[in-house]
């Protein structure tokens, strides 16, 4: 399978103290680092400027090589390379990005063994959780990991993340539900079908959502201001929160 693009949406929501959802459009990119070089068209560039693009060093490693950066993280997590690894992303947009979240897809005969979640947060840290996949009855693969380190002023540093994923050559699903103390207190989740990575889609996706980029931050800051108004206690992140660990 090619690269290509996840059209979709988002959606949040949190239970308590005080129940706060939202739902909006949003696009992934998911490349296939088997193909990496060939990650690029004429509106598309890699360590390039253009209208979309991705850049090595808005993930994990110092490389310029992305495929060195990904081998030197299995090794650090202990993990072998399998038969077929992606990668999922927001793409730079005019230049511009913020990744609250991208995730390395491990595959082996067709089902996915692991996850490897970068999750970025507003204080300049970033931190890679790699999870094991599990096998449900329902076709889902099912993984959890602890929560360690700050990414919204109104949660705790503390917690339990809980992913649901479910991958396929049609569509993406994946969930993330954080617990605290033992009980639910966020889900998110993205949604997406799948768009062959050209042109025509590049074109078709920003004519839908020009500035998705920019709304990424714009949106979190009208979500928090909402969250501030309803007196939700603040929460600062700790030194180590403010670095990038990968």
């Amino acid at each position: 399978m090619n690269h290509r693009f996840l059209e979709g949406s988002v959606y949040h929501k949190r239970f308590h103290p005080t129940s706060h959802e939202f739902t909006y459009p949003f696009y992934l990119l998911d490349i296939n680092l088997a193909l990496i070089d060939t990650l690029k068209n004429a509106l598309f560039s890699q360590d390039s400027l253009n209208l979309l693009s991705f850049k090595t060093k808005d993930h994990f490693g110092s490389k310029k090589e992305f495929t060195h950066n990904v081998k030197e993280l299995l090794e650090k997590f202990d993990l072998q390379a399998t038969q077929e690894i992606r990668f999922i992303t927001l793409p730079r947009m005019f230049n511009f990005v913020f990744n609250p979240i991208s995730v390395l897809v491990l595959i082996q005969d067709k089902k996915p063994t692991h996850l490897l979640a970068e999750v970025h947060n507003y204080n300049g840290g970033n931190i890679v959780y790699p999870v094991e996949l599990e096998l449900d009855k329902k076709g889902l693969f099912k993984g959890q990991i602890k929560k360690d380190m700050h990414v919204s002023p109104f949660l705790d540093r503390s917690g339990m993340y809980k992913f649901v994923l479910k991958y396929s050559e049609r569509k993406m699903d994946l969930g993330v539900t954080l617990y605290e103390d033992g009980k639910k207190k966020l889900v998110a989740n993205f949604s997406g079908k799948a768009l062959p990575f050209s042109v025509s889609s590049i074109v078709h996706l920003l004519s839908r959502q020009t500035f998705l980029t920019f709304g990424v931050v714009t949106r979190t800051l009208w979500q928090s201001f909402r969250l501030w108004r309803k007196n939700l206690r603040w929460y600062s992140p700790i030194k180590l929160d403010q670095t990038r660990r990968y």
